[in-house]
């Protein structure tokens, strides 16, 4: 005891770091840890405050200052071993203090060795196969559906990654608009109570619900994908039914869990801005798990067995396997009088009219004997492009004693033309119904002369004997150059011009004063007053009082089974950017025409020159 008392200070000391260095090397590295991060954070005392209160320490002077220095370089020590794993931390801490026993040389070791740790890194992946699989998740949701089968055969890793839900159902939402829960997702197309029927047995006299569609509840969004929406992918857009010259508008698209064909029918006569009317015609959906069921939705008995068959690009057929689910007990008279509500809005005793009614039992006989059984092609909604005079789409309009029909307005340069969606006996569905010349416009009197249809006549056929001499003009020097030498050629054109310009001196002077004023009314785009010249029918009596501006065009008449065709002139009115009007000047009758506003998806053309040749076929299929 005596002896232990008379040790030398220098041995205390140096037991006492000893002692210090168990510490660190033990549990109080935690306790170290959370004070490296509450200085880090701003929390407890500071390195100074520390210092100081050591400092006021007399007689620790020289053990304070190496305490400090051995804590700092664990700190940093420490600061260094944060984001590695517990492994190479032990291994870190132990080599530490092998290094401060060993004196600088050990220490240089140490630094040199951190710093090529540091500039090594965390391992850089060789391969996919090396990316975390919430990694591989995020990688495959973004690539095509049709890529993925061929991605599943790479290796066994793949193939389970693609089982995960989130791919498929990024699949489903991005490529065919599918956005509802399948585990909340609504049954559309038909009423709740319409999801069951009760089946009475006559014996028990007792009755029992069954479930008219499957439980949706073990579906998965790559069973829809695979057996739903990819193998139907083809058909989704618009079509046009072939029904001979009466055409149609069907839009097929994704609703929910069902693929439904929807017809477009244009609101009843003559109430022009109404919306359309829509009818289901088929839909398609999951009656089992790998398997899709067709189902013909036309009739009045419900859904029923059908079927559908891609052939040729761009074209499909629809088959109903039951027609018996068409037919009504009180057979075609009843047929007939719940086609016309639906048709026309009104029974056959309120159309006096004895043409109209020839037109429309005419127009029922032909459509009722496909039994929706029917050839459809795809038609494209017409590209918009800055110049254009309004934003072109589709139309509906009102034709005189044919009712309403579906038309698609489209720009080309200077030409705006108005095709057929749905069509009559006299000019069917596909063929050019107006034409209009964007270079020609037509300033409009006053009202007082707007109301006189002598008036209107003569400045409409001004331009229109103005644009024939203009066509007559391009071809005429190449007819000339083959038919004749330069000099007869000369003599022989020259009179000619100058007689027409005496005998019809006053039309042309009235067509350029319309030039000259029509230039400034387009410079202009306030909108003047409008009004129909007595004598001209029009199926809605309400159109519009003001219009931005006008242009000469024609329109295509013909007989009775598309005989004798021919385009005669008229006054195109545009009143805003949804509606338009056309005054034909032969038949005295004016067509008002209200912009479409549903939304049609999968239905833009690809390029300007796949919708042109979309119009000729058009024309071809009923000419």
């Amino acid at each position: 005891m005596h002896l232990k008392c008379r040790l030398p200070p220098a041995i205390k000391k140096t037991k006492k770091k000893k002692k210090k260095k168990k510490l660190l090397c033990g549990d109080d590295v935690m306790l170290l840890r959370m004070a490296v991060c509450a200085r880090l954070c701003g929390v407890g005392q500071s390195r100074r405050c520390r210092r100081r209160q050591r400092h006021s320490q007399a007689d620790q002077d020289s053990d304070s200052e190496m305490d400090m220095d051995e804590e700092e370089e664990e700190e940093r020590v420490v600061g260094k071993m944060k984001d590695e794993p517990d492994g190479s931390s032990v291994s870190r801490r132990s080599s530490c203090h092998n290094s401060s026993a060993a004196g600088p040389s050990g220490a240089a070791g140490l630094a040199s060795r951190n710093s090529a740790s540091a500039s090594a890194g965390p391992p850089h992946p060789q391969s996919l196969l090396d990316l975390p699989p919430e990694l591989l998740v995020e990688i495959f949701a973004s690539l095509p559906g049709t890529a993925l089968p061929n991605l599943a055969l790479v290796c066994k890793k793949f193939r389970q990654i693609l089982n995960t839900e989130t791919i498929w159902r990024r699949r489903c939402t991005e490529e065919f608009g599918m956005s509802d829960d399948l585990r909340k997702m609504e049954i559309v197309g038909m009423s709740s109570r319409d999801l069951y029927v009760k089946r009475v047995n006559p014996q028990v006299k007792s009755g029992r619900f069954m479930k008219l569609l499957p439980d949706y509840e073990h579906m998965d969004y790559r069973d829809v994908y695979t057996h739903l929406l990819h193998p139907y992918r083809h058909i989704l857009g618009l079509w046009q039914p072939d029904i001979g010259p009466y055409g149609g508008l069907l839009n097929v698209v994704v609703d929910g869990l069902f693929i439904i064909g929807w017809m477009y029918l244009p609101p009843h006569d003559p109430r022009v801005e109404d919306p359309m009317r829509r009818r289901p015609l088929f839909r398609i959906h999951m009656w089992e798990k790998n398997k899709a069921t067709v189902e013909c939705m036309y009739g009045h008995k419900g859904p029923h067995k059908g079927d559908i068959q891609t052939g040729k690009k761009d074209e499909f057929s629809t088959k109903c396997n039951q027609t018996d689910h068409h037919r009504m007990p009180g057979g075609r008279q009843e047929e007939f009088r719940t086609w016309l509500e639906e048709e026309w809005g009104r029974t056959l005793e309120d159309i006096f009219h004895e043409h109209m009614q020839e037109l429309i039992l005419m127009k029922f006989i032909y459509t009722s004997q496909y039994d929706n059984c029917l050839t459809y092609r795809r038609i494209y909604l017409p590209p918009c492009l800055p110049s254009d005079l309004l934003q072109p789409g589709l139309f509906k309009g009102t034709y005189g004693s044919h009712g309403l029909e579906i038309i698609m307005l489209s720009f080309h340069d200077s030409k705006a033309k108005a095709t057929k969606l749905t069509g009559d006996p006299n000019v069917p569905a596909g063929q050019l119904t107006l034409e209009v010349d964007l270079n020609r416009p037509v300033r409009l009197p006053g009202l007082e002369h707007q109301r006189s249809m002598e008036e209107l006549s003569r400045l409409v056929l001004g331009v229109h004997e103005e644009a024939q001499r203009g066509s007559q003009a391009q071809d005429a020097p190449s007819e000339a150059a083959e038919a004749a030498p330069p000099q007869e050629a000369e003599g022989s054109e020259s009179a000619p011009p100058q007689e027409a310009e005496g005998s019809e001196s006053a039309p042309p002077a009235g067509a350029e004063d319309m030039e000259l004023g029509a230039t400034a009314c387009s410079a202009t785009p306030e909108s003047q007053p409008f009004v129909l010249p007595l004598g001209v029918m029009a199926r809605n009596e309400v159109y519009p009082r003001t219009c931005k501006k006008c242009f000469y065009g024609t329109g295509l008449i013909a007989g009775h089974g598309f005989t004798s065709p021919e385009r005669t002139p008229g006054l195109f009115v545009l009143f805003d950017d949804d509606r338009f009007g056309f005054i034909w000047l032969e038949l005295k009758s004016f067509s008002l025409y209200s912009r479409l506003t549903d939304q049609l998806s999968h239905a833009q053309a690809p390029s300007m020159e796949r919708f042109e040749a979309m119009l000729r076929n058009m024309q071809s299929w009923t000419s």
